[in-house]
C-alpha cells in the first residue's frame, strides 16, 4: 500500500507562521479548503488583536467599570474558554497575566451568554490573548476543514500550538513530539490538541497572574487537550504552577495531560486511560523534529 499524498499550505497570521496539512485529498481542492481556513483565522486577528485599534479586544480595553459591550460570536466564545481555563487552573492562566504591572489589582470582568456581552467590574481590562488566541484560531480553522469534508489534517501555529483531525488514510496518527530533535517523548496524534510554552525564544514573556511575577518555571511545559484553545492555555498555567499543583488541577479536566521538562527529563501528570480513542499511546518514531515542529511519515507535496 503507497503512503498518502499530504499537502501542505502556509500562512502568515497573528505574528506567526500558520500551517495546514491535508491528507486523502485532490490537492486543488485540498488547496481552496486551506485558504477558507486561512481566510478565517484572518478574520479572527481582526477581532482578537490587542495591537489593532478598531478589535473588540481594543475596545473592551476602553470600558469603565460598570460598562458593557456587545461582541461578536468568536470574540465571546473565545473569552468564555478564557474564564472558563482561569477558573480551571485556579488562576494561573489569565487573559489579564501582565495586569498588575499596571495595576494595583487584577481587573474583573464577567460575561453575559444572553446577551453575548461583556462587564467590566473593576479595573482596566487589557487582555492578552497571545496565550489562547492562536489555539482558538485552529479550533475554528478545524471546523472550517471539516466543513469542506476535509477530516484528515494538521493545524499548526509558530510551532506550538498544534491541531490533529483525523490521522492520514492508513496511519495510526500524525507523528509529532515533545522538545528537541530526537525526543523519546513521541505520539501519534489524531482528534486532539498538544501545545507547548517556554523561556528560550520570547525570554521571561510568561507571568504569574496571581503575582504579576515572572513565571517560576525555567524550562517547557507541553500539554495534551481535546481543543487547542485548552491545550494552549493549560501549558501556559503548567509554566507557573509548581508541580503539585500541575497534578492537582489535571484531575479536574477531561482528557488533559501535562508533561514539563527540568532540563534533564521530562514529567508526565495525568493518566491516558481514557484518552486512546483520541490520542494514541506514545510511540518512539523515527523522523526527526525541530522543538514543537511536527513530521509525518508520510510524503508531503
Amino acid at each position: 500500500m503507497s503512503d498518502p499524498i499530504i499537502h501542505v499550505f502556509n500562512q502568515h497570521a497573528m505574528a506567526t507562521q500558520f500551517q495546514a496539512r491535508i491528507a486523502g485529498e485532490e490537492k486543488n481542492y485540498a488547496a481552496q479548503a486551506a485558504q477558507a481556513a486561512f481566510a478565517l483565522a484572518d478574520r479572527l486577528e481582526s477581532h482578537l488583536s490587542r495591537f489593532r485599534a478598531n478589535s473588540e479586544i481594543s475596545q473592551i480595553a476602553q470600558l469603565a467599570p460598570g460598562e458593557k459591550l456587545r461582541v461578536s460570536e468568536p470574540v465571546f466564545a473565545c473569552l468564555e474558554i478564557a474564564k472558563t481555563m482561569e477558573l480551571a487552573t485556579r488562576g494561573a492562566f489569565s487573559i489579564t497575566a501582565a495586569a498588575l504591572k499596571t495595576q494595583s489589582a487584577r481587573p474583573q470582568w464577567s460575561l453575559a451568554k444572553e446577551q453575548f456581552s461583556i462587564r467590566c467590574d473593576c479595573g482596566n481590562l487589557e487582555f492578552d490573548l497571545g496565550a489562547i488566541g492562536k489555539g482558538f484560531a485552529l479550533d475554528r480553522m478545524a471546523e472550517v476543514l471539516r466543513e469542506w469534508d476535509c477530516p484528515a489534517f494538521l493545524l499548526v501555529a509558530g510551532g506550538s500550538s498544534i491541531l490533529a483531525g483525523e490521522p492520514p488514510p492508513g496511519t495510526a496518527g500524525w507523528s509529532c513530539g515533545l522538545g528537541d530533535d530526537n525526543s523519546p517523548q513521541r505520539f501519534w496524534l489524531k482528534n486532539g490538541s498538544l501545545s507547548g510554552s517556554g523561556l528560550a525564544v520570547k525570554g521571561r514573556h510568561i507571568f504569574d497572574p496571581r503575582t504579576g511575577e515572572p513565571a517560576a518555571r525555567k524550562n517547557r511545559a507541553w500539554a495534551l487537550c481535546p481543543t487547542a484553545a485548552e491545550s494552549d492555555a493549560l501549558s501556559t498555567a503548567a509554566m507557573v504552577l509548581d508541580e503539585a499543583n500541575v497534578a492537582s488541577v489535571i484531575l479536574s479536566l477531561n482528557k488533559s495531560m501535562v508533561w514539563l521538562y527540568d532540563g534533564r527529563e521530562w514529567k508526565q501528570f495525568g493518566n491516558r486511560k481514557g484518552l486512546e480513542d483520541a490520542h494514541s499511546s506514545l510511540n518512539a518514531a523515527a523522523d526527526n523534529m525541530g522543538s514543537g515542529q511536527l513530521s509525518p511519515h508520510k510524503q508531503i507535496h
